[in-house]
């Protein structure tokens, strides 16, 4: 079926139908990853987004569940040049169009991704719609898109109900914004038991497993939204316990000590982003998905420093606070963009709880 992407600055970018084919509305982004499509239509960060891919041939492999960072795709469209006929893996369990149609997520391909994302990265991240059919109101789709609004999205993804998983000797209290599977798996190897929590989890709540350590995910949307869980990261903070913080968590500590945020004009989206430890200058390659970041101004050094900056625009990647037992990056280290080189950064989790580093 014929269909149409617009963004909410006119642009028009005529393509074809797949996956399920209903119109849409979303915040449109672009990721610069060539592959790892799977981990990210199931991110739960993605929740609200259409994403363009800018590879040109995504879906060649197939779709693993066993790769799925969680049980459903979040993702509002999928947006590419090209879907490949073919699943060519041994591991896949299903193809990109199906899962896509399984799961009642539409997407658009054959339109210039190139273009498309040159157009956001001059003008921004911006709302759009997806519409399908031979004809199309475009006035009716523009009004649509400015009226578009999204809504709080941390209460959608966040699990509903506390969960166990893993039986190791150090207890790991989790808080759920939207947690990526690996983030599980990263503590569990390590001999981690993990009790997941609500996002609206209290201090009450999360102390009362016992845990050796406070894990603070990553989750989608503006973290100036997620006023309760601010106010009660406060509390976690005097606390005094371990505490691991990654994307959403980075942002809504830094937000918890009086730090700020912002909106980057077309945040960060991929596996191949570069950042560097403040403290060596070493540089790491790093997989990263986020629209906002602690501004830097705002730091209080007598409360935090600077742990890792982008490479590509300097903004802050990693804060550590000085009570010496709370720690955040805005990137992902439990991804694995080829690399595992800043794995290291639960071996640390780990040797601040008590736990042997492996």
């Amino acid at each position: 079926m014929k269909a149409l992407l617009m963004l909410e600055n006119g642009s028009c970018f005529e393509g074809t139908g797949f996956g399920c084919e209903k119109d849409t509305l979303c915040e449109v982004v672009f990721n610069s990853a060539m592959c790892g499509y799977t981990e990210l239509l199931t991110d739960p960060s993605y929740a609200g987004q259409g994403v363009v891919m800018t590879y040109p041939l995504i879906g060649n492999y197939g779709i693993c569940y066993d790769d799925a960072e969680s049980p459903r795709p979040w993702l509002s469209a999928y947006i590419v040049h090209r879907v490949s006929d073919v699943a060519s893996n041994f591991r896949a369990d299903t193809d990109l169009n199906t899962f896509l149609k399984d799961n009642s997520v539409p997407g658009i391909e054959n339109i210039d991704t190139r273009t498309l994302t040159k157009v956001l990265r001059e003008s921004g991240t911006m709302k759009g719609m997806i519409a399908y059919g031979d004809s199309v109101d475009k006035e009716r789709m523009m009004e649509k898109i400015k009226a578009y609004r999204l809504k709080s999205l941390v209460p959608q993804v966040s699990c509903r109900e506390p969960r166990v998983y893993g039986d190791g000797s150090v207890k790991v209290s989790l808080i759920d914004y939207g947690v990526k599977n690996n983030i599980i798996r990263s503590l569990v190897s390590r001999g981690c038991t993990v009790k997941r929590f609500p996002h609206s989890a209290t201090l009450e709540d999360v102390m009362a497993f016992d845990p050796d350590g406070i894990m603070l995910t990553n989750g989608p949307g503006d973290p100036k939204e997620c006023v309760k869980e601010i106010t009660e990261l406060k509390r976690i903070y005097e606390h005094g316990i371990p505490t691991f913080a990654i994307c959403l968590g980075h942002q809504l500590m830094a937000l918890a000590h009086g730090f700020d945020t912002y909106k980057l004009k077309y945040g960060h989206r991929g596996i191949n982003h570069p950042v560097k430890r403040t403290s060596t200058g070493r540089v790491y390659i790093t997989s990263q998905n986020h629209g906002f970041v602690v501004d830097e101004k705002t730091v209080d050094p007598s409360v935090a420093d600077v742990s890792f900056k982008s490479m590509n625009d300097g903004s802050i990647e990693g804060l550590t606070y000085k009570n010496g037992k709370v720690f955040s990056v805005q990137f992902h280290p439990e991804a694995a963009p080829g690399p595992h080189d800043t794995a290291f950064l639960f071996d640390r989790f780990m040797s601040l709880m008590g736990g042997e580093r492996l």
